[in-house]
């Protein structure tokens, strides 16, 4: 059987499972927001959802508790529009801990624009400090429980709009998600991108993924005391401040997606977040968003089908992270856009890499701002260069290339001169690199980020681990050598058998790091972070916990992986020894038995659609 014609079955047999699933009760939740949606406000009315308990005599007691609340002072105050203000905000993660503050800023800016703003805030898991733990399957889970509560927040309380301001991860999605759900006119504010890290003992910039490799470094160099003044000083220095992981990972791919949907003023992605331009943007946002409210421009009349194109497409330029396409099929269909994963590789096979930018390259975000001019100079460029239509609306009531337009007269063109990002006709690599790919591993589909720094072809023999920590312990041993091809099997980590289909960076980075990433490849169906690099398969679908092939794998089996004909298979075992492993084959109970994470594993899609958990 051919991976197309095993991609046929198992997406047969997936609509099926969905059409035996679904549930009257999830039905009722849907269409009870979309109600309140389609309802159009009259001209100059920018009140629409609010009045609904503003201005009825019968909710008195809604107005009694406005009365006691910022700005709320006389009857015409109640006539003014109300817009939250969703803050992911932590105290303990850099990428969120400054993030209570943009949002005073926001909202001090809203009331100044005669909108009544409101803060709120919800919570946000930090994939940097849960990474390599079993605390790493609440991240990608955190997604849906951001779109659910800034949902929950604006539904329940009939808030006529929304500014929700992310900075990690998960972030970017989720906020977004809920402003596709509810249709009300909304705009994102990215809390930035952090410094680079610096430090006596290693030469160039530091990062976060500099943490997490440090480890490989010093098992590499033989643990010594020397060693160890360089893991200790890489990871003291690796974050000197506030802002989102500083390379082309999640943070800054969904930050960017973002801003090419059309979904955060100009500039937002890349503006670092300590820099004057942040702040700036935030003083702007008031205003921005009374427009928006006038003008009655919602989120379904800005991410669309065109829009969402554009963002794969500066993904691939960029060297994004394989999360964006869970994120943005997730997106997607909050806003009811028709998008699957073959259409990120459609994209991608006729979209060059050409961006040397982290973690395969050597620049972060803040050279993107400060060498290049910024995001909108670079989509200013793709739209000269037809790699980037650019003709959707965005928030400014203009579309994406006349504010890049705009953008470009105010601050001039991005230098030729750089080494940042790669012109056109000298790519890094002439597709993108993002590959989905099929085969008898992989009938759903898995995702793979290929730079082709390690080559487009793999060959080698399965090392099969069902957890980290054996892994880790492989490396640590030595057992996984030099010169010897091995295919890295990482198993029960999907979105069910995760649970919540943890990220792979603690792995990839400690095969980086011991210097094995021309002799290892990593393939899992759990997640591999936006700082992961090497050659890296992951979103492995049906995945293990599912019975799917990857669970069927036994150490020693040959895996070839083809990142031009886009195919991954087990070659030295037949159909006949597949079928008799799958019968022997017993499922495992699940991790967890109650809780969020219960709950999840029961409502969760699985990776090639999204991992959404309303559909």
């Amino acid at each position: 059987m051919t991976h197309r014609s095993m991609r046929r079955q198992w997406w047969a047999n997936v609509a099926r499972s969905a059409s035996m699933a679904r549930c009257p009760a999830r039905g009722m939740s849907t269409s009870c927001a979309c109600a309140a949606a389609k309802e159009r406000p009259q001209p100059g009315d920018l009140n629409h959802y609010s009045r609904i308990i503003t201005q009825p005599k019968d909710q008195g007691a809604s107005q009694a508790m406005l009365y006691a609340t910022h700005g709320i002072d006389s009857d015409s105050d109640l006539k003014r529009a109300m817009v939250g203000v969703a803050s992911v905000w932590y105290e303990g993660n850099p990428c969120n801990a400054h993030l209570l503050g943009v949002g005073q800023r926001i909202r001090q800016s809203l009331d100044n624009a005669g909108v009544t703003g409101y803060q709120f805030g919800t919570v946000g898991v930090s994939d940097g400090i849960s990474m390599g733990t079993s605390a790493m399957s609440y991240s990608l889970p955190s997604r849906d429980l951001i779109a659910d509560s800034v949902e929950s927040c604006m539904g329940g309380h009939w808030l006529d709009g929304c500014v929700v301001v992310p900075g990690c991860d998960k972030n970017m999605p989720g906020v977004l998600m809920a402003l596709g759900r509810l249709n009300r006119p909304g705009i994102m504010v990215y809390g930035g991108t952090i410094r680079p890290g610096h430090c006596e003992s290693m030469s160039g910039t530091l990062d976060i993924v500099s943490a997490f490799q440090s480890y490989g470094q010093y098992l590499a160099s033989g643990s010594s005391p020397s060693a160890e003044k360089v893991r200790y000083d890489t990871v003291r220095h690796a974050c000197p401040g506030p802002g989102a992981c500083g390379g082309m990972y999640t943070a800054n791919t969904m930050a960017s997606c973002a801003e090419v949907l059309g979904m955060t003023l100009p500039g937002s992605s890349s503006f670092p977040a300590e820099y004057d331009e942040k702040k700036a943007e935030c003083d702007s946002i008031g205003q921005a968003m009374r427009t928006l409210l006038e003008k009655n421009i919602r989120p379904r009349d800005i991410m669309t089908r065109s829009a969402f194109e554009d963002a794969i497409t500066l993904t691939m330029v960029l060297g994004g992270s394989t999360n964006a396409v869970l994120h943005l099929l997730a997106m997607a269909k909050s806003v009811g856009v028709d998008l699957t994963i073959d259409d990120f590789q459609r994209i991608s096979d006729t979209t060059p890499f050409l961006a040397n930018l982290k973690p395969s390259g050597t620049y972060v975000m803040e050279d993107v701002h400060r060498i290049l001019g910024g995001i909108p100079s670079v989509v200013h460029y793709l739209i000269e260069n037809k790699l980037i239509k650019g003709e959707h609306l965005t928030v400014t009531g203009l579309t994406l290339r006349e504010n890049c337009e705009r953008w470009v007269a105010e601050r001039g063109p991005m230098p030729k001169n750089q080494d940042v990002l790669r012109p056109i006709d000298q790519p890094i690599k002439s597709t993108g690199h993002i590959r989905v790919l099929y085969g008898n591993l992989a009938p759903g589909g898995a995702v793979a980020k290929i730079t082709g720094k390690e080559g487009l072809h793999f060959t080698g023999k399965a090392r099969v681990f069902d957890t980290e920590d054996d892994m880790v312990h492989a490396v640590e041993q030595g057992s996984i050598k030099k010169g010897e091809k091995t295919v890295i099997i990482l198993r029960y980590k999907g979105p069910k058998g995760g649970p919540g289909m943890p990220e792979m960076l603690k792995p990839t980075s400690l095969i980086m790091g011991a210097g094995l990433g021309h002799d290892v490849a990593c393939l899992t169906d759990g997640r591999f972070s936006g700082g992961s690099h090497g050659f890296v398969i992951g979103h492995v679908v049906p995945e293990a916990q599912e019975g799917g092939p990857i669970g069927l794998v036994q150490d020693g089996d040959v895996i070839t992986i083809d990142a031009e004909r886009n195919t991954i298979n087990m070659t030295n075992v037949t159909d006949e020894e597949l079928e008799q492993r799958r019968a022997a084959w017993k499922p495992r109970p699940l991790k967890v038995t109650q809780g969020g994470l219960y709950k999840y594993t029961r409502l969760v899609s699985d990776a090639s659609q999204g991992c959404v958990t309303d559909a």
